[in-house]
C-alpha cells in the first residue's frame, strides 16, 4: 500500500474566503499556498486575469496583502517600480510579489518580463498558466499545446507550445522553476526557496481551466497530476540559467489519460495522439540530458 503524503504547510489566513472563482478552481488552491508562503510582509501587482478577478478589488480583495491592478502588458514593469521605491524607503525586504496569466506572460508581457529579467530585478512572478485566453472566451494563446481546440482554434492549435522556460533560462536569471497543484508541497517549498533568493524569480503553476479545457468540476488536480505523472508539464527547477533539476518522481506513464479527461482532445485521432506522445517523450528527454550534466 502506498504511503500517503499529507500537504505540509501553514495557512495563516492569508487568502479569503468568498472569491469568485469557478467552483473547482485550482487556481485559487494554488495561490492560497503561495500567499501563506509569502507571508504578510509583501506587495503584490496583478494583470486583467482570472487571478485579478479571484483577487477581486478593494475593499474586497481576497488577499491579506495589498495589491495593484494594473495592465496586461506591464505586470513585471509595476513590480519593478514598487520594488524600486520600496528599496528607497529602506524596506528591502517586503517581497514584490506579481500574479499573471499566461496571456499576460507568454505574450502580451513578455516584453516587460524580459526588461524586468534582464535587469535582473529583485521581483517573485508567477504565471498561472492555463494555456490560453481563458478570461475572455477560451481563445489560444502561445502557451496553448499543439492539438487543443479553443475559441480561436476550433480544429486544434496547429503550433507547439511557446519554451518559456528556456527563454527565461537564456536571461540567467537565479530561478526559474515549475509548480502544480496536485504538489502542493512541493510547490511550497519552492515558493520558500524563491522568496529567500534575490534578483528574478520566475514560478510558472500549471492551471487547468475547467470550461476552458473541458475538465470536470471536480477534476482539476487530477488532472494536473496526470500531467506531471505523463511528463507533459515536467515540475524542475532552473538556477542561474545553467543548472536544472527535475522533481525526484520519474515519467511514469502515457499521456493518454491525461488526454481523455479533457474535451479539447477528444478530435484527435490516434495519429494525432502518437505524435503528441512523441512530442512529450522528445522534451523530456531533452530536460533530463540537462539535469544529468
Amino acid at each position: 500500500m502506498n504511503e500517503v503524503k499529507k500537504i505540509d504547510y501553514a495557512d495563516d489566513g492569508q487568502f479569503c474566503s468568498g472569491h469568485v472563482a469557478c467552483a473547482g478552481c485550482a487556481e485559487a488552491l494554488a495561490m492560497r499556498v503561495i500567499l501563506n508562503s509569502v507571508g504578510q510582509n509583501a506587495v503584490g501587482v496583478v494583470s486583467p486575469s482570472c487571478s485579478a478577478v479571484i483577487l477581486g478589488g478593494h475593499p474586497l480583495s481576497s488577499a491579506r496583502i495589498p495589491f495593484l491592478h494594473g495592465t496586461l502588458e506591464s505586470a513585471a514593469a509595476s513590480a519593478s517600480g514598487i520594488k524600486r521605491a520600496l528599496r528607497a524607503q529602506g524596506k528591502d525586504d517586503t517581497t514584490v510579489l506579481c500574479f499573471a496569466g499566461d496571456g499576460g506572460t507568454y505574450d502580451i508581457g513578455l516584453q516587460a518580463l524580459s526588461s524586468a529579467a534582464e535587469r535582473n530585478e529583485d521581483i517573485l512572478y508567477v504565471c498561472f498558466d492555463n494555456e490560453g485566453y481563458m478570461n475572455t472566451g477560451g481563445q489560444k494563446s502561445s502557451s496553448t499545446p499543439s492539438g487543443a481546440v479553443t475559441g480561436s482554434t476550433p480544429l486544434g492549435k496547429a503550433t507547439q507550445k511557446k519554451n518559456l522556460i528556456e527563454i527565461l533560462a537564456a536571461h540567467r536569471i537565479p530561478y526559474i522553476a515549475t509548480v502544480s497543484p496536485s504538489h502542493l508541497n512541493d510547490m511550497a517549498a519552492k515558493m520558500d526557496k524563491a522568496k529567500a533568493i534575490r534578483g528574478t524569480k520566475v514560478i510558472i503553476v500549471l492551471i487547468p481551466c475547467l470550461p476552458g479545457w473541458g475538465v470536470a468540476d471536480h477534476a482539476a488536480v487530477s488532472t494536473a497530476r496526470l500531467a506531471v505523472e505523463s511528463g507533459v508539464f515536467p515540475l524542475l527547477e532552473i538556477e542561474d540559467g545553467l543548472r536544472t533539476r527535475m522533481h525526484p518522481e520519474h515519467k511514469i506513464r502515457p499521456i493518454d489519460a491525461y488526454l481523455a479527461q479533457q474535451k479539447r482532445y477528444r478530435h484527435l485521432s490516434e495519429a494525432d495522439r502518437a505524435a503528441l506522445q512523441a512530442e512529450v517523450d522528445a522534451n523530456w528527454a531533452r530536460l533530463s540530458a540537462q539535469a544529468a550534466l
